[in-house]
Order: C-alpha cells, then sequence, then structure tokens
C-alpha cells in the first residue's frame, strides 16, 4: 500500500499548553532561571525544532551542561503532562485515520525526544492507526534522515510527507519524496507547495496526490 508520513505538532494536534506546562514546571526547579515562563503561543513558536535546538535558543546563557539536564528534565515532563491531560487533537482527527488506514499505510516521523509520540498514542489511544513511527529523540538523526529511514525499514514504494513547517517541508527534499503542507498548522512554507486548510480534506487530497506519482 502507499504511505503518508505525518508530522506531529501542528498536523496532528495541539499540545502547546501542555508543553508550555511542562516547561514551567521544570524551570520552576532551577533558581538560576529567575522565575522564567513560557507561554503556550511562545512554544508555538518552537514546534518542529529539535529539543537541543529549542532550548539552546530559550536558555542561552546557561552553561551547557545544565542546559542539557534542563532538556532532559523537560522531555521527561512533558510525557507526564500529556500522558496526564493529553493535548487538543485537530477536529475530526480519528475520523480522518480511519478512512485513510482503509487505504493507505499511515507513519509518524517527529523532531520530538523518545517517549512524546508514545504519550500522545497512550493519551488518545491513536496508535494502532500507525505502521510505525521514528523520531530526532531516539536516532540522534534529523528528521529528513528519519523519514528515509522509515521508508527503508518498511519497503515503502510510495509516499508523502504532511507536516506545517519550513522544516518540514526542507526534510522531505532530503528524503525526496512529495510534501504536502498543513496549512492549518503552526508555521509557513516560503514557496508554493500542495495543502490542504484542515485535516479533514487530506483524504481526498491523499488520493489525488497518490494519483500524480
Amino acid at each position: 500500500m502507499n504511505a503518508i508520513i505525518f508530522d506531529v505538532d501542528g498536523t496532528l494536534w495541539d499540545s502547546c499548553q501542555a508543553v508550555a506546562n511542562a516547561w514551567n514546571t521544570v524551570f520552576d526547579r532551577y533558581k538560576e532561571l529567575n522565575g522564567k515562563k513560557v507561554t503556550a503561543e511562545e512554544a508555538k513558536s518552537f514546534m518542529g525544532k529539535t529539543s537541543e535546538e529549542i532550548f539552546t535558543a530559550l536558555l542561552p546563557d546557561i552553561e551547557e551542561q545544565k542546559r542539557i539536564a534542563i532538556t532532559e528534565e523537560c522531555g521527561k515532563q512533558e510525557e507526564v503532562e500529556i500522558s496526564k491531560n493529553g493535548g487538543k487533537l485537530f477536529d475530526n482527527l480519528e475520523k480522518t485515520l480511519q478512512i485513510l488506514s482503509q487505504k493507505y499505510d499511515l507513519y509518524i516521523v517527529s523532531n520530538c525526544q523518545a517517549g512524546y509520540i508514545e504519550a500522545f498514542f497512550d493519551y488518545h489511544k491513536l496508535g494502532h492507526y500507525f505502521k510505525d513511527y521514528e523520531n530526532s529523540g531516539r536516532t540522534g538523526k534529523p528528521k529528513g534522515e528519519n523519514i528515509k529511514l522509515i521508508i527503508q525499514r518498511n519497503n515503502i514504494k510510495k509516499a508523502f510527507y504532511i507536516g506545517d513547517t519550513q522544516g518540514d517541508y526542507n526534510a522531505t527534499k532530503i528524503a525526496n519524496i512529495p510534501f504536502l503542507y498543513a496549512k492549518y498548522g503552526f508555521g509557513t512554507i516560503d514557496t508554493e507547495v500542495p495543502f490542504i486548510e484542515n485535516i479533514e480534506q487530506l483524504p481526498q487530497k491523499a488520493d489525488s496526490l497518490f494519483q500524480t506519482m
């Protein structure tokens, strides 16, 4: 079967409030952060980046080893928050996944830490729709390389990637597969690409994209 490979944040759901809550819980443990807080909107601006990129930008004045420790704590706390409270699924996501899974194999590739996708699956009970998943936290590789890993590991012949940021688009260039822009998500793309304006448009758009591949 043909395959659709998904980004997570800004494509399947909005977890920004849970992520901000997690980061703030950890920041409160460190006096040297002087009461630093992050809003959900600020968390949104970092979605799609690796944990290293996020916390280097968030905490530029913190010594590297301590920043690494904070980063790891934040990742673990995100899993706690998401496992407890979940995130905001985009409208009719599960119905759309049900429709798609009847015709296509579904996968996830994200720049998140190991454990994040599992927490998403655990809370929202959506893991059974996806054949496989990969993330930079587990492999240490960037998104483009992880897309290639998923393709090789599952012997995928035809696939496209759906995401919402410039980094997602750039990753598909590395992986050499088509890109579909989730325009309803968090980011923008600097070139004209096929897009959908809500997740419910994906089944019809997928059919038309695969006809051209």
